[in-house]
């Protein structure tokens, strides 16, 4: 049997976790149905934070039976690295209904993006996380979602 290891687990690396754990998280109300390139701005990430997961989710804000909703999950500028508005995914069309994942009206999803493809995502500035309207909602457009970020700072 052959034992491997991920990059961060090898010996030449430090072990990280100097820091503690920590969540940033916002919450909005959509009072209306948002206007196609409206920025939602959830939460706030410290200077140095290293983000390692976390999710986005909320109430069905597309009720049409031919769902709109295009979402984008990112973060603004910060000064040294650039925007990236899909840096944590591009949800793409969204359907709020039922489903075997998600037993109620609504939309759940893991950050994605940057940390499927490269791994946690680290920040020199203190940086702004926000989702980006794409496509507004066909039906509907109001109810709540919330941005969860999980990170730590070496």
């Amino acid at each position: 049997m052959a034992t491997v290891s991920a990059d961060r687990a090898l010996s030449t690396q430090p072990v990280p976790g100097t820091g503690m754990l920590r969540v940033a998280h916002g919450t909005y109300e959509h009072a209306t149905n948002l206007a196609a390139a409206t920025i939602i701005e959830y939460c706030r990430l410290p200077k140095g934070a290293v983000v390692v997961g976390g999710w986005w989710g909320g109430d069905d804000l597309d009720t049409n039976g031919t769902e709109e909703l295009n979402i984008t999950l990112g973060w603004a500028a910060n000064g040294v690295e650039a925007a990236d508005p899909d840096g944590f995914g591009d949800l793409g069309v969204m359907t709020g209904d039922v489903s075997v994942h998600l037993g109620a009206a609504g939309f759940w999803f893991p950050l994605q993006g940057t940390m499927l493809t490269v791994g946690p995502q680290g920040f020199s500035a203190e940086t702004v996380c926000q989702a980006t309207i794409v496509t507004d909602a066909a039906t509907g457009g109001t109810g709540t979602s919330t941005m969860v970020v999980y990170y730590y700072v070496p």
